[in-house]
């Protein structure tokens, strides 16, 4: 049959979508049957109403968008509504593409079916149209993949400031306040008994990455430093330590574990103090250095300890008075033996006994008591770890 009254593709898919109008219940149902078929993933109730309803809400704008181009595109403001609802939703996108694509081809093939029942001499011009209607079912589904991907992106961004401020108030020790420990298991995926620590970085760290099957949560603070939470899992405090060596060239505080959440502000406190008792480069336990953490943490009586103690030992000229304060360190490092301080020391063993006679007469106290000793190693820390061992007002 020959075409003689002119009619374009355009108007061809008008015609065709004004007798669908009445088919639109039916072609819902065809579309969502497409839609589940072979599909083996878990079917929430009350799933197939949905899809028929988004089914026949986005098959009725299409046929508006036909009949009617000059009104607006409804057809993309639904693709980007559906596009946002399916990622709120935690659909995966493939499906909703899918879904797109799906539609285009139900819908076509009814087109097709009705141009061929009632004006059979039109399908070799509705076959030239099918550029532009499937052009426009593309736009639809990169409408709804845009708008997609913008809510992933907000509801992950909003999602990590939710794990990040929970981080910061459980570190900052507002993990007793009321709501902070019954969320918190939920938002950072962490259970609320577990074995925790928490990790100090000095300034200008790098992060190192998750090692020794801990998982680190990392926050910066406002002074430069890197903390992080640490859910150990299995590993130790040591295993720790050895997988942040490589990766660190600050010094770094471990806190020692702690059993809960609840507990983690009290833990980025100790770490902290371990922190502090750090040489350039080291990584401290703070289980490991007590004593130093002890005098860090109460400055102004260790300062006091520390000029009471060492007295007349502190007024003596800055150079002799190293040789003796390191001298005193190094045979405690040693296990008290004068041969092995003497080796690291480059000098001879009786020098060294020599140096120790001169602190016990300068200090008054003698290396063989034991509670003058331990005076000594707390005042030979807050000598070394305070700026001023003065006593301040």
């Amino acid at each position: 049959m020959t075409v003689t009254d002119g009619r374009t593709g355009s108007d061809i898919m008008r015609r065709a979508a004004r007798r669908l109008a009445d088919r639109l219940p039916d072609l819902a149902d065809t579309l969502v049957g497409e839609i589940l078929a072979g599909e083996e993933w878990d079917r929430p109730a009350g799933l197939r109403e949905d899809l028929w309803q988004v089914a026949h809400t986005g098959l009725g704008h299409g046929m508006t968008a036909i009949l009617d181009p000059g009104a607006g595109r409804a057809d993309l403001s639904w693709a980007r509504e559906l596009g946002r609802r399916r990622a709120e939703q935690g659909q995966p996108l493939d499906l909703l593409l899918r879904s797109y694509r799906l539609a285009g081809r139900v819908f076509w093939e009814a087109v097709v079916e009705i141009v061929a029942q009632d004006d059979p001499a039109y399908v070799p011009v509705l076959v030239r149209h099918a550029g532009r209607t499937w052009h426009t079912i593309d736009e639809q589904s990169s409408a709804a993949a845009a708008a997609y991907h913008r809510t992933e992106y907000d509801l992950l961004r909003r999602s990590e400031e939710r794990v990040q401020a929970v981080v910061d108030a459980l570190l900052d020790g507002r993990g007793a306040e009321g709501g902070t420990p019954a969320a918190a298991p939920e938002i950072l995926g962490l259970p609320a008994r577990g074995r925790y620590a928490v990790v100090v970085l000095g300034p200008a760290a790098v992060r190192p990455p998750d090692a020794a099957g801990a998982r680190c949560l990392w926050r910066t603070r406002a002074d430069g430093t890197q903390v992080a939470l640490v859910a150990l899992g299995a590993a130790s405090l040591d295993e720790l330590a050895a997988a942040l060596r490589p990766h660190v060239r600050v010094p770094a505080g471990i806190s020692p574990v702690v059993d809960t959440l609840a507990e983690l502000g009290t833990a980025r406190w100790l770490a902290e103090l371990a922190l502090r008792t750090c040489r350039p480069g080291e990584i401290a336990l703070l289980d490991r250095c007590l004593p130093d953490a002890l005098v860090i943490s109460q400055p102004r009586l260790a300062g006091r300890l520390g000029r009471s103690v060492l007295g007349p030992l502190l007024d003596l000229d800055d150079a002799y008075r190293e040789v003796l304060l390191t001298t005193l360190a190094t045979w405690l490092e040693c296990e008290g033996s004068a041969s092995r301080a003497a080796t690291r020391l480059y000098c001879h063993h009786n020098t060294v006994l020599n140096r120790l006679r001169r602190v016990e007469r300068l200090t008054g106290r003698m290396l063989s008591d034991p509670n003058a000793l331990v005076e000594l190693v707390l005042a030979l820390s807050a000598a070394r770890l305070l700026k001023d061992a003065t006593p301040r007002a």
